[in-house]
């Protein structure tokens, strides 16, 4: 298991990061030159979130599916390769944004947010850095856009946050909600969910089902690389980018996502593991062919 290739994925932009206070992309332009650049470092998958295009509003989230064709587009047109993996995340119970996206765009994978978090973080002075949040993802929810996602051949990749999600997400692929065995992101670094510390991966393993295609994405600063190490030693794959973090190994601040997918495929081949080509991991992950 852990001398199987590493597949790599890129998380190109996040969802409010400020394009005038960080280097992320929001053009369809920008997010397929980034798409360019993760790919040429050792991507094979990136994730998309898709950003408002009017002027001085990059910092918002968009679902409108005319600009997640475009920017997909784009990046298809650049890097024809590569394998698309759309955000869904959504508080509340109206999912047609993302179902819109994701039915205009057909990727070969998207996100599945697996349960709720009480999505939380204090600044330094003991204040809500923002207003407590249910970030709420009921079963129906989930089997909503599972529904969806299996309609069009896209692949969930379940995001899990906190240990009983990662629990819960064996007893949806039991039941036939999910594949079998799942894709799972461990959620490592959000100060209500799972603490991005190394030592818990093992034990969030014991509660995977056998086969389970799992990485970590870690929240935080250069601290997330010692997660990604023990990922990479223990079999998983690996994602990075600028909506993950802005910082390298070495606690310099990245300028592009090219950087960061550079600094965590030495991470894979300093665990011994060479790196997927978007070919292999097709073959890899189970996704339709191309």
């Amino acid at each position: 298991m852990a001398n199987k290739k590493a597949v790599i994925t890129c998380a190109l932009t996040g969802v409010l990061t400020d394009p005038q206070a960080h280097p992320v992309p929001v053009t369809p332009e920008q997010m397929a030159q980034e798409a360019r650049r993760a790919r040429d470092a050792g991507a094979s998958i990136v994730h998309v979130h898709f950003r408002s295009q009017e002027p001085g509003l990059g910092r918002l989230p968009s679902w409108d599916p005319a600009v997640a064709q475009a920017i997909c587009d784009a990046i298809r047109a650049e890097v024809p390769d590569i394998l698309l993996n759309l955000s869904t995340g959504v508080v509340g119970p109206d999912i047609s944004g993302p179902v819109a996206c994701l039915e205009r765009v057909k990727p070969e994978l998207a996100a599945l947010n697996a349960g709720s978090l009480n999505y939380l973080k204090l600044r330094s002075s003991n204040d809500w850095a923002w207003p407590p949040m249910l970030f709420d993802n009921p079963v129906e929810k989930i089997e909503a856009f599972e529904k969806v996602m299996k309609a069009h051949g896209i692949v969930p990749e379940c995001e899990c946050f906190d240990t009983g999600i990662v629990r819960s997400v064996a007893l949806f692929a039991r039941r036939g909600m999910v594949p079998n065995p799942p894709h799972l992101s461990l959620v490592m670094g959000v100060e209500s969910g799972m603490p991005n510390k190394a030592s818990w991966l093992p034990l969030l393993l014991e509660e995977m089902l056998p086969g389970t295609h799992f990485q970590v994405i870690g929240i935080g600063r250069q601290e997330v690389w010692a997660l990604h190490r023990a990922c990479a030693e223990l079999g998983g794959d690996l994602r990075t980018g600028l909506e993950d973090t802005f910082y390298l190994p070495n606690g310099e601040k990245a300028s592009s996502n090219g950087i960061l997918i550079d600094a965590m495929a030495k991470v894979a081949r300093d665990a011994g593991r060479d790196i997927a080509s978007p070919a292999e991991a097709r073959k890899l992950l189970g996704l339709r062919a191309a």
